[in-house]
């Protein structure tokens, strides 16, 4: 009889033992990105995990990958899907496959500024973008700024004619196939760690990206050119999957979202500083000539590539095309 008590008690002990481990565990979440620490996305990333060991100290540990350590990023999104990944902050040109809608981001020469870029992610039309692929599992955070875009290559390109019959890179996106092909060139989408390799073998002419990452990606050794077109803009959307986010502890949630409001903010003055400085980085190493458009060469790249608009108007929705039109007044 004292045998079987002295069982019952160590099998009572031993399930408390494993209750309480199980409450003490801290909810893990992994951050994957495909890019440097030292960019605006992977300064975001950190700051975002450092706030969080702040503030919620063991209740939350936040995993930060970054260059792709975890998942490349033709891969990342089936990740977070799977739950292999909780959060990501893929470029907005990658989620086509989950919506249309976030094609807007992707017309060439749409907003005049960074200044019109948060206008609209800020207003009614842009934050209700963020909730556009809830069907789909996936629920978007905030966006997350790097640059507008430049075109690199292997020879100087200063009209849309100079673009024409050459092979660029770009993300996955048919809107950013649109473009190139209205100027005569070849799009052709590819991963962004295969980026550097295509350019040093000069299997492809050229690609299109920020100054951080010309920079970081170190684009600027293996391309002699760089146009400054200012072209596009290379945001991100910071996003968890809607089962994994909804699921989180009420008391932990709120926390998280403010933690990433204030880790946006860092990110976001880091891509406007990083977008003068690494620029300027460029220019030192007399590696690569950067060519600044004139009023001329920029006003035939707009004209040359404006159709782009009509043809995604419905894919993109009409009042979102008119917001974001009217932000740059």
């Amino acid at each position: 009889m004292l045998k079987l008590k002295t069982i019952l008690a160590f099998a009572v002990g031993a399930v408390f033992l494993c209750a309480a481990s199980a409450i003490a565990a801290p909810i893990v979440i992994k951050f994957s990105h495909v890019v440097a620490e030292d960019t605006p996305k992977g300064i975001m990333a950190n700051k975002f995990r450092d706030l969080v060991a702040e503030r919620l100290g063991d209740k939350v540990v936040v995993e930060v990958y970054p260059n792709s350590q975890l998942f490349g990023d033709g891969k990342e999104l089936e990740a977070l899907l799977l739950g292999d990944v909780h959060l990501l902050a893929p470029a907005l040109s990658k989620f086509q496959k989950y919506t249309p809608l976030l094609q807007i981001y992707d017309l060439p020469f749409l907003f005049k500024d960074m200044a019109a870029i948060d206008k609209f992610q800020q207003g009614p039309q842009g934050r209700a973008l963020l909730t556009s692929m809830k069907d789909k599992g996936i629920i978007g955070l905030e966006y997350l700024h790097n640059g507008l875009k430049q075109i690199s290559a292997n020879d100087p390109i200063h009209g849309p004619g100079d673009a024409k019959n050459k092979k660029f890179r770009i993300m996955t996106s048919d809107v950013l196939a649109a473009q190139f092909e209205a100027v005569g060139a070849m799009p052709l989408k590819k991963p962004f760690a295969e980026v550097f390799t295509l350019l040093q073998t000069r299997a492809i002419d050229g690609q299109e990206n920020s100054w951080s990452n010309i920079y970081s990606q170190k684009f600027y050794e293996v391309q002699p050119y760089i146009t400054e077109t200012n072209h596009g803009i290379l945001d991100y959307l910071v996003i968890s999957s809607t089962e994994f986010w909804d699921g989180l502890p009420a008391d932990v949630r709120p926390v998280l979202e403010e933690c990433l409001k204030e880790s946006i903010v860092a990110g976001n003055a880091a891509a406007a500083r990083k977008d003068l400085n690494d620029k300027q980085r460029i220019i030192d190493s007399k590696r690569s000539e950067i060519i600044t458009l004139t009023e001329e060469e920029r006003a035939a790249w707009v004209e040359a590539m404006k159709p782009v608009w009509k043809k995604f108007e419905d894919a993109v929705g009409k009042e979102n095309l008119e917001a974001a039109i009217a932000a740059n007044n």
